[in-house]
């Protein structure tokens, strides 16, 4: 790989794809194709606004919360730090000081998850998420955006709510469902644009690394 190189972090939306339970189903349908005699090709799209690769606003747990189309273009485009995980269960403060996080880092978390629940698209319930101590602890810090690689940073069973209103109410943007399995830690260019849905609660989005030069 050399410097130069952008690597695609983004999850691949697909029909009968992995989602959250309670979320609708994803089907990507042809409503005109050329094979069947059409002038051009053109799909429909059915999906949740949290599906595979996105970003959340502040107005998913926020009545009064910003809409995602608010969102400042350098929480998602800068340096951004690739902390891996060895917490089998979650991500908690104690594995997260020896980083020396600073105020307004974009930190992203490989976990298990990026190797492990990416290979199905059944729901794995058991992912690696952020403990809401963690994510209170991040607030403290003042970082600017934390993204993880499953469909939610909090867990499915326990810090779901509690770990989204510590992020979010303290200001930091949230990246989910990213596929790190193939990134290294360390410090990379980030660019994770949502799409501009007004009044949105989340979004889908297409984030990519490059390797950046000469930051240790």
């Amino acid at each position: 790989m050399t410097m130069t190189t952008w690597m695609d972090i983004s999850v691949a939306i697909h029909t009968g794809m992995v989602h959250w339970p309670d979320n609708p189903p994803v089907r990507v349908e042809y409503m005109l194709h050329m094979e069947r005699g059409d002038i051009c090709t053109v799909s429909t799209l059915s999906m949740g606004s949290h599906t595979a690769t996105h970003m959340d606003g502040p107005f998913h747990f926020l009545p009064e919360g910003q809409g995602l189309h608010e969102m400042p273009l350098d929480a998602a485009i800068g340096l951004a730090r690739v902390i891996e995980i060895r917490d089998p269960e979650s991500i908690k403060p104690d594995e997260l000081r020896p980083h020396n996080i600073r105020q307004g880092e974009r930190l992203l978390f490989k976990t298990k998850n990026s190797a492990r629940c990416w290979q199905t698209d059944t729901f794995v319930e058991d992912f690696v998420y952020l403990s809401q101590e963690a994510a209170r602890y991040l607030a403290s810090v003042g970082v600017q955006t934390v993204g993880i690689d499953y469909l939610s940073v909090g867990g499915f069973k326990k810090d779901g709510l509690e770990t989204h209103l510590a992020l979010l109410g303290a200001g930091i943007w949230i990246i989910e469902g990213l596929d790190l399995s193939q990134v290294e830690p360390g410090t990379y260019e980030l660019i994770c644009l949502p799409l501009k849905i007004a009044g949105s609660d989340g979004a889908p989005a297409r984030a990519i690394l490059r390797k950046a030069g000469g930051v240790a």
